[in-house]
Order: structure tokens, then sequence, then C-alpha cells
């Protein structure tokens, strides 16, 4: 399996040797270099073990996911490690490539501006990439595992999709879920070049929009378009899409209806907190007189509302250096993310919705101690067994973010920087605050190493990847 991935994934180096081809750049030898050691790499592994056939176990899949971006991302790293243009160590060759496949954002590369286009292409396609991997790892493999945040979506949907698959076979479902993150893509594309982009520079954004990854082939991400206000709108709208589940999208598609998104709580609550972090967010930017003109407060206040929330990590202004709470705001609006079934990371909205109610359970059981109280979703009420899972990832999360962070400062971070490293790492946000507002460059290669770490755990959401450091699960 692994043997056939990357043989699949040297494939994903000849788009960057087109584009260098086209714009006459210097990176055509790297990518195709790259193409014959991954392509190499992956037959070697496949060729012994061609004719071996068996069932996947329940851990071979645990297994495979994680793989998926451990060994798709050292490949990844390859072309950067080997371009003389970038003159990259390993380390960060293989932080900015776990970083686009994890739709992250975070990068340690500065000068963009001035890179050969077929880099700046390859590191949006990275993104786009992984973006899709998670679509259809998080709806169409993990619910097999009994893990990730579509149980969570399945437990609270009523009719037809609890404990179902989106159609009957899971490459039916990644085949749909295909054509739906295509099709947002090409929309997004099409629409960046209405809005004034340059096609190259549509291309590129509408992949690291639709995959909310963040990455920009500018240094000043979408700063470099503030003279196009439109730009900044159709990302809003398409970054707002892409935080949607991708099952609603699907449903929604599929009987040409709106109603499953208007039906549905955590597409409500998503929408909300957007609503009311960027109505706080804008405000607070006009009366601080951040923004003379209120329509500019409100545009960047929505933007950088939407693009935090949803983990996309696009920035047009340095948003760190804003007023006030609003930085520490924005970052705490990306600990709830996106929803589940979606491109974003963080929490996800469901288990924030979940442990809202659950609380808001416990405080009327101290007035009403022998009620019988039940949490409901879509009007359906959930198995305590399903509000246990959300408390124990909870607890998870926050003992991973605590050790993550601890260790950071160990390496010399100062507290604000190491907390906002981990936040943008584990909620695959990208951005931080202090050292790492721009760039993760000068950080030790031990603090890469760990957020290399966060990334991949946050993204796989936590015990995916906790699951293979218990002996329990070696055991036969």
């Amino acid at each position: 399996m692994l043997g056939i991935l990357l043989m699949v994934f040297s494939i994903a180096m000849l788009p960057p040797m087109l584009v260098s081809f086209i714009y006459l750049d210097s990176g055509f030898d790297s990518f195709l270099y790259a193409f014959a050691i991954i392509l190499i790499a992956g037959i070697s592994i496949w060729l012994p073990v061609k004719n071996a056939r068996r069932e996947l176990r329940l851990r071979d899949g645990f297994i495979l996911v994680v793989a998926f971006w451990l060994i798709l991302g050292l490949a990844g790293a390859t072309p950067f490690f080997i371009s003389p243009k970038l003159d990259m160590s390993f380390t960060d060759a293989v932080f900015e490539s776990i970083s686009g496949l994890t739709t992250t954002g975070a990068t340690v590369i500065s000068g963009l501006d001035q890179l050969p286009q077929s880099i700046l292409y390859y590191r949006q396609q990275l993104q786009w990439l992984g973006g899709l991997g998670i679509i259809v790892i998080a709806v169409a493999i993990m619910p097999m595992l009994g893990i990730g945040g579509m149980q969570l979506y399945r437990a609270g949907t009523p009719g037809p999709m609890k404990d179902s698959k989106l159609t009957p076979r899971i490459t039916e479902t990644a085949r749909a879920l295909w054509y739906i993150y295509l099709s947002l893509t090409i929309g997004c594309a099409l629409a960046y070049w209405a809005a004034g982009m340059s096609l190259f520079d549509a291309i590129g954004h509408s992949f690291s929009t639709v995959s909310i990854g963040g990455f920009s082939t500018h240094d000043a991400s979408m700063g470099f378009f503030n003279h196009m206000p439109m730009v900044q709108i159709v990302a809003i709208i398409f970054m707002l899409l892409s935080g949607i589940n991708f099952s609603l999208h699907f449903l929604a598609w599929r009987s040409r209806s709106v109603l499953h998104y208007l039906r549905d709580s955590e597409f409500k609550t998503y929408i909300m907190i957007l609503v009311v972090v960027s109505t706080i967010s804008s405000a607070y930017l006009y009366y601080t007189d951040r923004f003379l003109n209120i329509g500019n407060a409100i545009l960047s206040g929505v933007f950088q509302t939407v693009s935090i929330g949803t983990t996309s990590g696009f920035t047009t202004y340095e948003y760190y250096n804003w007023p006030g709470f609003l930085p520490v705001l924005l970052l705490f609006t990306s600990f709830i993310g996106a929803c589940v079934g979606s491109t974003g990371g963080g929490l996800k909205v469901m288990r924030f919705n979940l442990l809202l109610k659950q609380g808001m359970r416990e405080i009327r059981r101290l007035i009403h101690p022998n009620a019988i109280l039940s949490i409901k979703v879509g009007g359906k009420p959930l198995s305590d067994r399903v509000i246990n899972a959300v408390w124990g990832f909870f607890a998870a999360y926050i003992a991973v973010f605590a050790i993550i962070m601890l260790i950071l400062m160990m390496t010399g971070l100062d507290q604000i920087s190491a907390f906002s490293a981990t936040t943008a790492t584990i909620n695959n946000l990208g951005p931080g605050l202090y050292a790492v507002a721009n760039s993760y460059e000068g950080l030790e290669n031990v603090a890469k190493w760990v957020l290399c770490f966060s990334m991949i755990i946050g993204r796989l959401e936590i015990f995916t990847l906790l699951v293979l450091f218990t002996p329990r699960f070696w055991r036969r």
C-alpha cells in the first residue's frame, strides 16, 4: 500500500515541471530528480510484495492513516531539500512539506515573491492534495475505524445518513467528495481570476483556500491584494464553504436543496460563532481608529475572523499587531475551528457544541438532581458513549497541547510564542504571535520537529496517532 502510495504521489511532481517549463524558471531539474527518487522508492517497496494479498485489519487501517502523512510528508520534502534555489536543511524541508500536506500553512520560507513559479505552485498543490486526503479519510475511512469527527456527525444526524456511508461503497463516496472538492476549487479559481488576480495566483490561491491551508504565493499573503476588495470577498465565501461538512455539500447537491444546511445544528453554530466574532472584531477595529473607514473595518474584521476561525490562516494585515484583545480572541476562535468532515482544523464545531450542551446539562442537574436529562443534536438524543468520547478527546487535546507547549519553552521560546505556535500547529492554523507571527524559520530544529508532530497529531484528531503509542495496540 505504501509503495503504491509513493508511486502515485510521484505524479505530483509533473505539474510543477510543466509550470517550470512554461515560465522557464530554474525549478525543473529539482522536480525531475524528485519524481525519479520518489518513483524508485515506491517501486522498491512495492515490487518485493506485489503478489501479497490479505484483508486489511482494523490495526492496519490506523497504521495506514498515520503513514499517509508521515510517508508523504517525507516524500513531499524532496524537491524542497534538493532545490539549489531554496538551499533548505532537511528539517526545514520536512517542516514545509508537512505544513503543506496537513494544510497548516506555517512556513519557514521567506522571500516568496522572488522564488521560481514552479516552487510556488508546488507549495499550493501540496495543500490541495492534503485537503483532498483529509476529506476522503475523514468521511470515508475514519468511520470504518470507529474514530474521528464523522462519528459525532452521524450520531446526531437523522434519517438515512445515520450509521451509513454517503454512498454504498467507499470508492463511490471518495469519488463524490472528489467531484465536490474539484468543483469548489474550479469555482474559486475562476472567481479569484474575475476579481483581478493573475491566472497563476488565482489557481494557487484556490488550492490553498478550498483546502483551508493558507499558503500564498506572496510574502504579504492576501495583503498583496488589499487594493482588490473583491478578492477578499471571494476568499471569505470559499473559506466559509470549505469549512462546512462536505457531507452536507453532498446531500445538498444530491437533493438540490439548501434545507440540509438550515437543519444542521453544527452548521448553525458554525455560522453563529463567525458572525459574533466578526461583529466584535469589526466594531473594535473601527472604534479604536485602526480603520477610519467603516467599510474597511468590516471587511478586515470579517476576513480575518473567517480566516482564523476556519483555520485557513490567510492574513490581509498584521492581525497580531491589532489593538487590545483581538489577536487572542481570533486565536481562541481557531480552537473551535471548522465543522467535522471539512478541510478545517481545530476541535471542530460539533465537539464544541456538545461540550457546551454537556456543561449546561451538569448545571441543570445541580438544580434538579433527580431529573433525567439527555443531550440532543438535530432533535435526536445522543448516547453517553458519544459524550464520553468528546470529553476524552478534549482531555487528550489539552494534555498534548500542554506537553508540546512546555517542550517549546524548553527550547528557549517565550511563553506567548510557544502558546501561539502550539495553537497554530495543533489547530492547523499557521500564523502565530511574536516569534512565529510571520515565519517559523528562526526556531530551533528541535522545536520544528516538535511542531511537525503537533501538525500531524492535530490533523489526525489526536487519538489516531496516540493509539500507536499504546502497548496494547501492538499485542497480537
